[in-house]
């Protein structure tokens, strides 16, 4: 895992060389206050998108017409998850590599072992957010994010703000981001969990520890997605970088009377 860079498709057709940045390995303490708690995750070396996906990649690979050269690097939006995971099948097909993703209806599993273009898990995100800095942001929130303080109308195009010290652009800021992990099967179903804050959110939503999350199928403004890559366990591993189908189904097996709200992703069960 050695090149900083990678042919991902451009509109106009053939394709540019956009960075795919590498980020070390290491260990994040990942801290949950939904359930309170806090575990440490030890990550390997994977690469991921320096920029969040922009227009112009997203229609070329998707048969669209291209944005005009003043869109092309707004980051593409909205994005449901199931948009995001079949884009990153495309351009694994597109690039030569072995697609992440397999879909059964509505639901989607992860192949660790192929070294296609996937989402992030929620720990590689945060890793790669803080680049090993300790802090809510990586640096000034008005030098490296676009948030409500800026005033925007909407997205702004991707590295146009200052880079973390893993060299990459609009972490904190812009768009929200798509993770592979659920939100939280017990509480929230089917939900995906989104990081990073957008454009017109306030400071204490535009941090790397905040999360959020959403139903795979809903189109909100505010959300795009960034890509992840490399191969993260052996062929038929359900467990990598901070994510385990284990601990998602013991979650949602939760039993007794639910507060009000809570929707168990109960179809998990079904996996045993």
């Amino acid at each position: 895992m050695n090149s900083d860079f990678e042919p991902v498709p451009q509109a106009g057709g053939g394709g540019i060389h956009a960075p795919m940045k590498p980020v070390p390995a290491g260990t994040i303490t990942m801290r949950n206050a939904r359930t309170n708690s806090v575990r440490d995750v030890e990550l390997a070396e994977f690469l991921i998108s320096a920029t969040q996906v922009t227009r112009g990649q997203w229609a070329h690979l998707c048969g669209e017409l291209g944005p005009e050269s003043s869109e092309a690097e707004i980051p593409v939006h909205p994005v449901t998850f199931f948009d995001a995971v079949r884009w990153c099948n495309k351009a694994s097909q597109f690039a030569g590599f072995s697609p992440a993703y397999t879909f059964n209806d509505t639901s989607v599993s992860w192949d660790v072992s192929a070294n296609g273009y996937r989402l992030p898990t929620e720990a590689e995100w945060e890793w790669a957010c803080r680049a090993r800095t300790t802090t809510p942001t990586y640096g000034a929130l008005a030098e490296i994010a676009w948030t409500q303080g800026d005033q925007m109308g909407g997205p702004q195009p991707v590295a146009r703000k200052e880079s973390n010290d893993f060299g990459l652009y609009d972490m904190i800021g812009n768009l929200w981001e798509w993770c592979w992990d659920y939100a939280d099967v017990a509480r929230y179903g089917s939900y995906r969990s989104l990081r990073g804050g957008g454009w017109a959110d306030a400071p204490y939503s535009a941090r790397a520890s905040v999360r959020r999350g959403s139903a795979p199928d809903a189109i909100l403004e505010d959300v795009g997605f960034r890509v992840a890559r490399g191969a993260v366990g052996a062929p038929g591993l359900n467990a990598a970088q901070g994510w385990s189908a284990a601990a998602d189904r013991l979650r949602a097996d939760i039993r007794g009377p639910l507060p009000m709200g809570w929707t168990p992703l109960r179809s998990l069960l079904n996996d045993y």
